[in-house]
């Protein structure tokens, strides 16, 4: 088919751009941006970065995506009319700029404290915030449901779908493309790929980024329509001769742009531009938001960009706490204690050195779970799935039904994701498969979408599962040890952030399937608690003897599931003042499986507080701070126990 060469060049500002300054403060909505003239927009660009890398110095975050998508940002809210037309990010962390343009200049410096802005899009915080995204690869599905949404309504309002930072390896992002490409009709969404080398293709060249320019120009997109229309028309040989024209454009368009998978998912391809480029950025918007059918827009971006250190090192600045600017160096006091991150990753590299059979699975997070040594020592044996949470379970699945022993090693909050596949794929047939759930708790700045606040709950429920959690750093490792050889599917949970620093055994010990500890005996209170917990509940206890007299038998549960069912009722019977301790939400959680226990005992003569995390998400903010208002820390156990009127000990005889 013979393509006319008409297409919208980039305006070109007159001459060399002046330095402007103070244009960020000029602009508290997107209307503001919209008087700038486009020659201003690259020095608005610097500002832009200039004041994240500022902020997340001071506030830590994710530094390297967002600076990748400042001109990404700039341009879509210059084109688009928001919040009319609906922009979702995906994943919200590449969303700074996107938080700087929409009225939140004045509050960025609160950047994931508590009670400030939210590192992550959120459709409470602003109406510019379409969709709320924490979790990755959830934009192309809830922007069809908008447009469809939107279809029904009448509106004409514009969808726009930004996914990227590795978001479209997952198969949620997949099935978003598929829908809206079957029978596309009224299906009227823009999908732009932030590709910043987590993704596919980075071949960026003149050549393509004028293609995609022209294929979108509008006059040719009429043309073609046009043309098409005429050749079916044609008596007999209509729609063979269109077909053929068509496949010889995709032909063409396969040959010099990666655009084939796409345009087989029936959406109008065009790139990969350069992110970079707001000149073509704008014009190339501007073109596709005239179309009214699925479009897929490929944009290339460098992660870190303007940020010397953070383009050097993207990994590091992808999540970073706080940090100098010159230097890039964590301003965090060195500490010698080890994280529980770090500890499980040189645990699994220990174990594998005997065992052979030893499988490391993770999605997309190699750095944040540790498994970057593991992947070294033991490329074979190292598996990365992408942000696949799903397909990585069954995958684990698989490798276990052939004699090996994989380790799912996925945070928390991301392994909800796969609970299908943990009960279909693993429990039903009792595979032994390893799940080690990092960042079980609070975790912090990240929030409520990251909060590892429900495993103990959804995974204690499963039949054959054995849910663990550890005390500190050593028990850890002999739990890890423990999962290898058991025989079935196995959890261990542990918290984000340092260990208490204990002295490490010198090797590693089987501990007994559901076997707890007491740590401390009193006769006063019996607490109750699992992992991180159980330190709180030993200070607790502390605490209640020297200022309060009462003494407290303290347990170290271990095993959520299956419980110390001897130990515990042992106690019970002994002990009528009962305090259970979780860093998990408290339904059907591990105070829960306490309190059915009891009552399938006959034990009913008891009083029992649970401490846990309420009906409700939690915000972000700082862990400590977080942890005493949510009341799961040493002070909560003990105000429990002055609660609950618990009588004082006599004298020096209830220690022992």
């Amino acid at each position: 088919m013979s393509i006319h060469k008409r297409h919208l060049s980039a305006k070109k500002g007159a001459g060399t751009l002046r330095q402007s300054s103070n244009l960020l403060e000029k602009i508290n909505s997107p209307h503001d941006l919209k008087k700038l003239k486009r020659s201003q927009l690259p020095d608005l660009a610097k500002e832009i970065r200039k004041t994240i890398v500022d902020v997340v110095s001071t506030s830590g975050g994710h530094l390297a995506s967002s600076l990748g998508a400042v001109e990404l940002g700039i341009a879509l809210h210059y084109v688009f009319d928001t919040p009319t037309d609906k922009i979702l990010w995906d994943v919200g962390h590449q969303a700074y700029a996107h938080k700087l343009l929409t009225g939140r200049r004045e509050q960025f410096s609160t950047l994931r404290r508590h009670g400030g802005l939210s590192g992550f899009t959120k459709r409470s915080e602003s109406p510019y915030d379409s969709f709320t995204t924490g979790h990755s690869s959830t934009s192309i599905s809830a922007g069809l449901g908008i447009a469809c949404a939107k279809r029904l309504k009448r509106a004409a309002n514009k969808v726009v779908a930004v996914i990227g930072d590795g978001s479209l390896t997952a198969g949620l992002a997949f099935e978003g493309l598929n829908q809206t490409g079957d029978t596309h009709k009224d299906k009227d969404l823009i999908v732009i790929l932030n590709d910043n080398e987590m993704s596919i293709s980075h071949n960026v060249g003149a050549l393509s980024s004028l293609l995609s320019r022209t294929f979108s120009a509008s006059k040719l997109q009429m043309m073609r329509k046009e043309f098409g229309e005429f050749l079916k028309s044609l008596p007999r040989i209509g729609e063979n001769v269109y077909q053929l024209a068509k496949r010889s454009e995709e032909s063409f368009k396969t040959f010099v742009t990666p655009g084939m998978l796409f345009e087989a998912f029936n959406f109008e391809y065009f790139g990969p531009i350069d992110g970079h480029n707001l000149g073509h950025l704008i014009d190339i918007l501007k073109n596709i938001k005239k179309m009214d059918e699925p479009v897929f827009l490929h944009v290339i971006t460098k992660k870190g960009k303007g940020y010397r250190k953070a383009e050097q090192n993207p990994v590091y600045f992808h999540g970073v706490g706080s940090f100098d600017v010159d230097t890039g160096v964590c301003r965090k006091a060195s500490s010698n204690v080890p994280s529980y991150t770090e500890v499980f990753g040189k645990a699994m590299v220990s174990l594998a050195e005997t065992n052979d059979k030893i499988i490391a699975v993770t999605a997309a997070m190699p750095e944040g779970t540790g498994l970057v040594p593991f992947s070294k020592a033991y490329p074979d044996r190292f598996f990365d799935v992408g942000i696949a949470e799903q397909h990585g379970v069954t995958f684990a699945a698989g490798m276990a039904t052939e004699g090996f022993r994989p380790v799912v090693a996925i945070y928390s909050t991301f392994l909800q994701r796969a609970y299908d596949q943990i009960i279909h794929d693993v429990c039903i047939e009792n595979l032994p498969v390893v799940f080690a759930l990092d960042r079980g708790g609070i975790v912090g700045e990240d929030g409520p979408t990251h909060h590892g606040l429900f495993d103990i709950s959804f995974m204690r429920t499963i039949p054959n599962m054995v849910v663990m959690a550890p005390k500190d750093e050593n028990e850890l490792c002999h739990m890890l040890a423990t999962a290898m050889v058991h025989d079935g599917p196995i959890a261990l949970r542990y918290p984000r952030g340092r260990g208490t620093g204990v002295d490490p055994d010198a090797s590693f010990r089987i501990i007994p399937i559901g076997r707890a500890e007491i740590l401390s005996h009193g006769d006063d209170i019996l607490i109750l608690a699992v992992g991180r917990e159980v330190n709180e509940a030993v200070r607790a206890a502390a605490l209640l003897v020297e200022n309060h007299r009462i003494r407290a038998t303290v347990v170290n549960a271990r095993f959520i599931k299956p419980l110390d069912r001897e130990l515990i009722i042992s106690q019970a019977g002994k002990i009528r003042h009962i305090i259970t301790v979780e860093e998990n939400t408290i339904q059907g959680g591990f105070g829960s499986a306490i309190l059915e226990l009891l009552s399938d005992a006959g034990i009913n003569d008891v009083i029992v507080k649970r401490l846990g995390i309420e009906d409700h998400f939690v915000e972000h903010g700082p862990q400590d701070l977080l942890r005493e208002k949510y009341q799961v820390d040493a002070k909560a156990i003990v105000r429990a126990a002055l609660d609950m009127k618990v009588p004082k000990g006599q004298g020096e005889q209830g220690a022992r």
